[in-house]
C-alpha cells in the first residue's frame, strides 16, 4: 500500500512536506499520492475558469504534469495546494487563450446540499435554488466568479485565493465580496 511507505502525520494523514520531497526525488508512489489528493481540486479550478468539462480535463492534466515536472521550483513559501491550484489556473487560462469555445456547464453540487434535508419539498426547493445560483455564478465577471469559487467550493483563505488568482489578498477579498453581492442581486 502506498501510504505505508510514506510518512504519516499525527492524524494518520500523509505528511504533505515529506510527500512533496519524496515526489521531488522521483518517488512514483509519492507523485501518485499528490495526484490523488489534489486532482479533483485542480480539475474544479479549471472547470470554473473554462466552463467546459473536456477543456477542464485537458487543463487539469496539463497542470498536474507541469506541477510534477516542476516540483524542483516549489519553494514552500505557500502550501503545496495553493501552488498547484495556481498552476491549474494558469493552465486553464492557457487553454482558454487557445481560442477554444467556452460553454456553460451546470453545477452538480446541488445534490450535496439537498442530501442534508429530509423534507422532500424542502429538498426540491434547495435543489432548484442551488442550480439557479450555479447558473447565475456563470454570469459573474471572471475574477469575481473565480474568487467566489475558490472561497466557497475550494475553501481557500483570501490570501490563498489571491495567490491562485495572481493578485493580492485584498483584491481577492474585493472580488469575492463583489461577486457575492452581485449573486444576491441576481437571486432576488
Amino acid at each position: 500500500m502506498i501510504k505505508s511507505d510514506l510518512h504519516l502525520d499525527r492524524d494518520g494523514e500523509v505528511d504533505e512536506i515529506r510527500t512533496v520531497d519524496r515526489a521531488r526525488s522521483g518517488d512514483r508512489d509519492a507523485q501518485e499520492v499528490l495526484v490523488r489528493r489534489y486532482g479533483a481540486d485542480v480539475y474544479a479550478v479549471a472547470l470554473r475558469i473554462l466552463g467546459d468539462r473536456d477543456q477542464a480535463a485537458d487543463a487539469a492534466q496539463d497542470a498536474m504534469i507541469n506541477a510534477l515536472n516542476g516540483l524542483g521550483r516549489f519553494r514552500g513559501e505557500a502550501s503545496f495546494r495553493t501552488w498547484i491550484l495556481r498552476i491549474a489556473a494558469n493552465s486553464a487560462k492557457s487553454v482558454g487563450r487557445r481560442g477554444w469555445r467556452k460553454r456553460e456547464v451546470a453545477l452538480t453540487t446541488a445534490d450535496n446540499v439537498v442530501a442534508a434535508t429530509q423534507d422532500p419539498e424542502s429538498r426540491a426547493l434547495l435543489r432548484d435554488e442551488a442550480a439557479r445560483a450555479g447558473r447565475l455564478l456563470e454570469r459573474l465577471p471572471p475574477k469575481q466568479r473565480m474568487a467566489v469559487h475558490l472561497r466557497i467550493n475550494q475553501g481557500l483563505s483570501f490570501a490563498e485565493a489571491g495567490e491562485v488568482m495572481d493578485c493580492t489578498e485584498g483584491a481577492a477579498r474585493v472580488n469575492y465580496h463583489l461577486g457575492i453581492k452581485r449573486l444576491r442581486e441576481l437571486l432576488t
